[in-house]
């Protein structure tokens, strides 16, 4: 039976930029085309063969799209034009250009309100700097993603209930798979996590069958020896 491929696309792209620091992590083409390239790896089976492809899902919410006044220089955004809007938007083209590629989009909740990076509001509350210190990208606009997990939890459970696949490889990093890593499992399928060399929740490590990334290994991070 063949291997579908599950992308979580936000854990993806943060990875990715951690990994390859070069002017391609802001390409869509380039990325969507090592995307790809790195999800085939995992069908070389060492000790089974090449495996068939079921399928990659890739999933993601459309960018914010509207425009805004930014709360400190009073300067209208429209966020359309964003360096990332555009790249997200061509990401989302290039994916769907490959074979056996499915793109599962969520929404973005749209909070209409802006909020003090971190450091800053840190920086902000313990005296060290005043409302007037702050610079426009001190702020960013809020939005949260709604569906991507609950689309990710559901396509797992289909096929593993369908049985339409023997083996789920999940690309992600969030403890919030585990129920639906388990209940997999619990339907026989081989359920192999991919954290692309990133750090885990102890309880990820529990509940997958095993872990195994194929992009470029980063040469600081030595203790992260992956294998099925």
């Amino acid at each position: 039976m063949p291997t579908a491929i599950l992308v979580d696309g936000g854990y993806f792209l943060k990875r990715y930029r951690a990994l390859i620091r070069d002017a391609n992590s802001r390409d869509p083409r380039q990325v969507a085309k090592n995307l790809f390239a790195w999800a085939l790896l995992h069908l070389e089976d060492k000790d089974a063969g090449k495996r068939e492809l079921y399928r990659i899902f890739y999933y993601d919410c459309p960018p914010i799209l509207k425009k805004a006044h930014n709360p400190v220089t009073k300067r209208s955004i429209d966020f359309s034009k964003t360096p990332e809007a555009q790249f997200r938007l061509g990401l989302h083209r290039e994916l769907v250009k490959l074979r056996k590629v499915a793109l599962r989009l969520g929404r973005l909740a749209d909070s209409s309100s802006w909020a003090i990076r971190p450091e800053r509001l840190k920086q902000l509350l313990s005296g060290k700097i005043t409302v007037s210190s702050l610079l426009e990208g001190d702020v960013f606009y809020e939005v949260r993603r709604k569906g991507v997990d609950m689309r990710i939890g559901l396509d797992i459970a289909a096929l593993a209930f369908k049985r339409q696949v023997d083996q789920i490889i999940l690309i992600a990093g969030d403890s919030d798979f585990v129920p639906a890593a388990k209940l997999a499992r619990r339907e026989g399928i081989d359920f192999i996590l991919d954290p692309m060399w990133g750090s885990l929740p102890a309880d990820l490590h529990e509940h997958v069958d095993g872990l195994r990334s194929t992009c470029p290994r980063p040469a600081q991070r030595p203790e992260f020896d992956m294998n099925v």
